[in-house]
């Protein structure tokens, strides 16, 4: 485990509780909670390579397990269980660092569920939501049908995409961030699929996408932060 990280536990509710990682950052400027995508817990070889590159960058992270992955489940939550699973980690990071900034969102589900949960009720004190692959419809069937819950968040969004994502058309994509307006930030980053894997050919390798996307997405929680 990376230096600087914490294990801790989140209680979800009278019955559940799931684990979290907090990976502290020098001077940190804020925290973003972080939960992970569908088919891979919190710590995922690109989970922890994003929380250590923007603890490099002055950003704290709180991964989360949802409670499926933490019983070692395939099948997502409900989001129900999923939106209650996204408020505690929220409350737990806003526990852990009182006065800190906080920005919510993750890997392709777990930010779904987590715009999805600040759509039906803000989440305390988080000032903005980012997004690393937004899964705006299932590969093979474009569609921007999950986005629409997106025009009742009122804090900025940040969208971290690839131009490979075959879970995000980028002509559906484009128009849809267009028309949340100035709240919406799109950062697309050529030839990345939606793991953020970019091909030989591309003359890039995923370390270069990847310091790319931390390089945004420092800079915009922290325009947010200071908001």
């Amino acid at each position: 485990m990376s230096r600087g990280v914490r294990s801790l536990s989140i209680d979800v509710d009278d019955d559940r509780g799931v684990s979290g990682l907090l990976r502290s950052a020098p001077d940190a400027q804020c925290c973003y909670v972080l939960a992970h995508g569908a088919g891979a817990g919190m710590t995922h070889p690109f989970m922890a390579c994003v929380a250590d590159a923007l603890a490099e960058r002055g950003v704290a992270t709180l991964r989360y397990q949802f409670p499926y992955m933490e019983q070692g489940g395939r099948r997502p939550d409900p989001p129900a269980l999923a939106h209650a699973t996204v408020r505690a980690a929220v409350a737990k990071a806003a526990e852990l660092m009182p006065g800190l900034p906080l920005i919510a969102g993750g890997k392709s589900f777990g930010g779904r569920m987590t715009s999805q949960a600040e759509a039906a009720e803000p989440l305390d004190g988080v000032c903005g939501l980012a997004f690393l692959g937004f899964p705006l419809h299932p590969a093979g069937k474009p569609s921007d049908a999950r986005a629409k819950h997106l025009g009742e968040v009122k804090v900025p969004m940040l969208f971290l995409q690839g131009t490979r994502d075959a879970l995000a058309d980028t002509a559906l994509l484009e128009p849809m961030v267009a028309g949340l307006g100035k709240r919406a930030t799109l950062h697309l980053f050529d030839d990345a699929d939606h793991s953020f894997h970019v091909p030989a050919r591309s003359g890039r390798k995923d370390a270069d996408v990847l310091r790319e996307m931390m390089d945004a997405l420092a800079a915009w929680a922290d325009r947010i932060a200071k908001a």
